[in-house]
């Protein structure tokens, strides 16, 4: 037991040093017991917790990138209420686009609020410890509001296609019933996808050892962690990516080539920009934020290159988040135009 207990030690030692990666844990590992000590000594060695490494090991790093992080999640959260408050307070936004937005809005500051505190507090102290109730609630809620937002993007692009390519139906395409049905939809769809995906990875049997080689509790993590079989896991995962992220980023590009196809046709010059300007910003955040996802999730086999999946993994639960109140509505004269009469009735309250 002593022994076992220093090497134990010595392995999360140089596991928050940084030196020592989830597969070389798996290699120092103590060889499989035998056959008729097996189930005994794994509900030994059952652990209840997992320790995420974080997104740096380096202490003279970890500061910097504290500070960084912290200023782009509060940024995060004030962009996003703004947008909900300036849609919520003004009729002139009352419309399906806005909608969408303010139900996106609402989705991201709820989506690094799941993972960026984690992703804070492995760089304010170190290696952190989760528990498994705990790293298996934050999964689910990461998987449901990732999933929502795929489907949202895709609703969005559906809304601008009807906008452009087909105005004058567009008042019964795009009514208030239809645009809630299409929301519910989103929640509820990812919701139930979470269910499952969660369900199957809480059922796999985790021995050791319970190093995440992560800044929050992931999918590909999780199953490179399981000393069960996990083809069925796999497979589950494989088939939600396939319907949930192919089939919404399939639905926005057929929408922006139509919108695309809609815009040349177009005989007005300043029509042509301003459409091609709202699509081109709108295709640069679905192209940074389906490029990352798809890479990490829409895969059959487990991820190995685990520092480039912490990288992507910032691209689409930090930088995307916050990008996408600029490109999607502080760029948009409605919403500029709400924001200065909020910014001037507030002024004037102020010197009355």
């Amino acid at each position: 037991m002593e022994e076992m207990l220093a090497l134990d030690i010595a392995r999360l030692k140089k596991a928050s040093d940084g030196i020592m990666t989830c597969r070389d844990i798996e290699e120092e590992a103590p060889s499989a017991p035998a056959p008729g000590r097996h189930w005994e000594e794994a509900n030994m060695t059952r652990f209840q917790e997992f320790i995420l490494l974080g997104l740096s090991t380096r202490p003279g790093l970890r500061g910097v990138l504290f500070a960084v992080f912290l200023t782009l999640y509060l940024l995060t959260l004030l962009e996003n209420t703004v947008i909900i408050l300036l849609i919520w307070s003004h009729p002139g936004l009352h419309k399906p686009m806005y909608f969408f937005l303010g139900n996106l809005s609402c989705l991201e500051m709820c989506y690094v609020s799941v993972t960026v505190p984690t992703l804070l507090l492995g760089l304010w102290s170190g290696p952190c410890h989760v528990p498994f109730t705990s790293c298996m609630t934050q999964l689910f809620f990461f998987i449901t509001l990732i999933c929502a937002e795929c489907t949202l993007l895709a609703s969005m692009a559906y809304d601008r296609y009807v906008a452009i390519c087909r105005p004058l139906y567009y008042p019964i395409l795009m009514r208030p019933q239809v645009c809630f049905t299409l929301s519910m939809a989103s929640w509820m769809g990812s919701l139930s996808v979470s269910v499952i995906k969660t369900a199957c990875i809480a059922g796999l049997s985790y021995c050791g050892p319970n190093v995440l080689n992560h800044f929050f509790c992931d999918v590909s993590p999780l199953l490179n962690l399981s000393c069960t079989h996990v083809a069925l896991t796999e497979l589950v995962d494989f088939i939600s990516a396939i319907v949930i992220l192919w089939g919404s980023l399939l639905v926005a590009l057929a929408s922006y080539m139509a919108i695309g196809a809609a815009v040349v046709c177009m005989p007005s010059a300043a029509a042509r920009r301003k459409a091609f300007s709202t699509c081109a910003s709108h295709l640069i955040v679905v192209g940074i934020f389906y490029s990352a996802t798809i890479f990490i999730y829409a895969r059959p086999s487990r991820i190995e290159a685990m520092d480039l999946n912490k990288v992507l993994s910032v691209i689409y639960t930090v930088l995307t988040p916050m990008c996408n109140p600029i490109i999607y509505c502080l760029r948009n004269k409605e919403v500029q135009g709400a924001l200065r009469r909020t910014l001037h009735k507030v002024g004037f309250s102020q010197k009355s």
